[in-house]
């Protein structure tokens, strides 16, 4: 799945412009290393290797299923960060991929995301959020920390990194604080629940695991707020419909 609003083609430093379809075909195609960090970052891509003491049993890594790109010009910050800094521009190129470590939760922005759909298509469900309900603004991190916590458990792999895009156009500052204002302070309560989200061995799949998942977001985070009570029905009506409709694919950019 590759999204975006106001996005356009970002060039790297030599002025050469960036195919991000590509690079995100690139990412999902080689494997990842959630294991064990490598310190010189994805030891697949051209130039580099495991580095000295990397066990040689996790050498041949896992498989990819989700490719988290950047973005460049404009910053993807919340509503408060924007107010403090509504001059700030990403004009910084990194030329690098890295595996997300297992246990460890990241901030996925939809606007430039490619996914594996026969490995983790199932927990792409960008919540229940939007017009009618009392959050804004965390549909794709509320994806990304469900997906997460199932790659860790299934063995799956995210990286994130290359590639860049061009982000053209700032949000208003003000609207997002509404949609935000919520899912700032909930925020507190949101991340060490997935921090601490734990998957039965039975949860072989990733349907299995979303159900299971839903039915912790009902018992732990619906006393933050009848709202997660909602959300967690959602869940299980989305894998529901995805059982239904979706019929098995490949990767989905």
């Amino acid at each position: 799945m590759l999204t975006a609003l106001h996005k356009e083609v970002a060039k790297d430093p030599s002025g050469k412009a960036i195919n991000a379809l590509e690079q995100h075909i690139k990412n999902i195609l080689s494997p990842s290393t959630p294991f064990f960090f490598n310190t010189l970052y994805d030891p697949y891509r051209g130039g580099a290797d495991f580095v000295r003491g990397y066990p040689f049993s996790l050498r041949e890594g896992v498989p990819t299923a989700v490719s988290h790109g950047l973005w460049l010009n404009i910053p993807d910050y919340d509503a408060p960060t924007q107010l403090v800094k509504p001059l700030e521009r990403n004009t910084r190129y990194v030329d690098a991929v890295l595996t997300i470590p297992k246990g460890t939760l990241f901030p996925m922005c939809g606007m430039n995301l490619c996914f594996d759909r026969e490995l983790i298509g199932p927990a792409m469900y960008f919540g229940l959020m939007g017009d009618g309900q009392p959050i804004g603004r965390y549909d794709d991190m509320w994806a990304g920390w469900c997906t997460k916590v199932i790659c860790d458990h299934l063995g799956l792999g995210v990286k994130t990194g290359l590639p860049y895009i061009y982000h053209s156009k700032a949000s208003n500052p003000f609207v997002n604080l509404k949609k935000e204002y919520k899912g700032i302070f909930w925020q507190e309560e949101i991340i060490p629940f997935f921090q601490a989200a734990s998957l039965s061995k039975e949860c072989t799949t990733v349907q299995k695991c979303y159900i299971e998942l839903s039915k912790q977001v009902k018992e732990k985070l619906g006393k933050v707020d009848p709202y997660f009570d909602k959300l967690a029905d959602a869940m299980v009506t989305w894998i529901e419909a995805w059982d239904e409709l979706n019929p098995s694919g490949s990767f989905f950019c």
